[in-house]
């Protein structure tokens, strides 16, 4: 098990990722903000810092759960549901071939989807993330508005 450390009163206690919110947790609560294109009850996207490519989203349960193996079937399902729409959203806004769809899990132990825009599958690579301080903000918040307003379009009720 993976364990941190937390400082608590001059003295070190470990603490486990179940302890702790992931930073996803905390986007989704509004501590972190978060450039939000879809949200309901039980699913949130959006885009991620370091994008393989702009409209880069990641789909996320609200409930926290490190492993997707270990989500409640429907939320599974609604997951799913929510990132193939995600990705019809993708593929339109940005003239996109096809949308892309990893599920990784080491780097937050909260289960999230990545969808992304595509055309090859040198696409997949990690290493190549856009680093987020070299994102264009402008860009990234019209990646944002333009997948809410085609998410919208399918259900304006669900959108962010």
């Amino acid at each position: 098990m993976d364990r941190h450390m937390c400082a608590t009163h001059a003295r070190r206690v470990p603490v486990s990722w179940e302890t702790m919110s992931s930073i996803f947790s905390k986007i989704i609560r509004g501590e972190i903000p978060g450039r939000f294109v879809y949200r309901d009850d039980d699913i949130v996207a959006f885009l991620t810092i370091e994008p393989l490519a702009y409209g880069h989203t990641l789909v996320v349960p609200v409930q926290e759960v490190d492993r997707w193996t270990d989500l409640p079937p429907e939320v599974w399902a609604k997951l799913n549901a929510v990132a193939q729409r995600v990705g019809q959203a993708i593929i339109k806004v940005f003239d996109a071939p096809r949308a892309g769809y990893i599920i990784a899990g080491f780097d937050v132990p909260h289960t999230h989807i990545h969808v992304f825009p595509t055309s090859k599958m040198s696409d997949y690579d990690f290493s190549k993330v856009i680093g987020m301080n070299d994102t264009d903000p402008a860009k990234m918040d019209a990646a944002a508005s333009a997948l809410r307003a085609e998410l919208a379009k399918t259900n304006p009720a669900e959108s962010a």
